[in-house]
């Protein structure tokens, strides 16, 4: 380590927050605080939903582990009020949170530099009508996933496999954002790389292969059963692992994270081509979390990862040497 524990200060490790993903926050944050304290970190729970921001100034916190998912935490929304306090925090800056919690834009981003996303259909709600929805599986195919652009878990996804379901599919992810995405579907492994530092010094922790039970990998498998299966170190044929590690580094790189993100992707089943689907930058790091495992598959344990990103936390706009706090 190269920052010793006592040079952090005050931590606040921000949980909980008002987003969908609340209930998985807390679990984050009380794993993320636990760690901290075993290891000395003067580190304390924060909830944005029940104090202001503001308090970690009064309180004198000089660094904050963001453990917030979803919208309020993982937007830049948190970001920039942190930016406007002058407390470092871990994670990505406010443009990159404000990009990749938006599912459309980072698949617009990864395509301008040719990198591989599943097609798409973007709906912003009153601006289409059934005809239009009954439209899109003749567009991406059957069958095709629908879900809200800016939440994460699975939250409000659905398969679709029948044309007629398709109106309630999208109902559904209408209920938990204003923006649906509609995605083709690839068939295949289901895999997940995690990266941690920035820019070139940025590095690719082994890809994790994910097998759910009927490939149902929803917020109840992620969390809350013990059927899924995570193989890590992956099956991968040979040579598989080592592209698809560097596909994610670039795709992190382009969107300007920093700190740690954690990037979805599906391998098609017949010509092997991987496909980037979506980036977390604020991932989870609950007991079923995959962040943490991979970590472990290369020798770093929970509370070391931990440390690691707190000694990561930055601003986008650091005060100049001199100038005021």
């Amino acid at each position: 380590m190269t920052t010793a524990v006592q040079d952090f200060g005050k931590v606040a490790v921000l949980m909980g927050g008002r987003s969908a993903e609340r209930e998985i926050s807390l679990m984050s944050g009380r794993g993320v605080l636990e760690a901290l304290r075993s290891v000395g970190v003067d580190a304390h729970a924060f909830d944005p939903a029940e104090q202001p921001l503001d308090d970690l100034k009064r309180q004198g916190f000089a660094r904050c582990f963001i453990a917030l998912h979803g919208r309020f935490g993982e937007d830049g929304t948190v970001q920039g009020a942190l930016e406007l306090l002058g407390i470092p925090y871990t994670g990505a800056g406010v443009m990159t949170s404000s990009i990749a919690i938006d599912k459309v834009m980072t698949k617009r981003v990864w395509l301008a530099e040719g990198l591989p996303t599943p097609g798409f259909v973007a709906l912003r709600r009153g601006e289409f009508d059934a005809a239009r929805v009954a439209a899109i599986p003749r567009e991406l195919g059957l069958p095709l996933i629908v879900k809200p652009v800016r939440e994460g878990s699975s939250l409000g996804l659905t398969k679709v496999t029948d044309a007629a379901a398709m109106a309630g599919a999208v109902a559904a992810a209408a209920a938990l954002d204003a923006d649906i995405l509609c995605e083709q579907f690839i068939a295949g492994d289901e895999v997940t790389c995690a990266v941690l530092g920035s820019g070139l010094q940025a590095r690719a922790l082994p890809v994790i292969h994910i097998v759910a039970p009927d490939g149902q990998y929803d917020y109840q498998n992620k969390y809350f059963t013990d059927v899924t299966e995570y193989r890590v170190p992956c099956d991968l044929p040979a040579g598989e692992e080592a592209a698809i590690q560097a596909l994610v580094l670039k795709a992190y790189r382009v969107l300007g994270c920093r700190g740690w993100g954690r990037i979805d992707v599906m391998i098609d089943g017949a010509t092997r081509q991987p496909w980037l689907l979506e980036i977390n930058t604020s991932p989870g790091m609950t007991g079923h979390s995959l962040v943490p495992m991979a970590a472990r598959a290369v020798g770093l344990d929970y509370p070391a990862l931990c440390v690691e990103l707190l000694a990561s936390a930055a601003l986008d706009q650091p005060a100049p040497a001199g100038g005021p706090a």
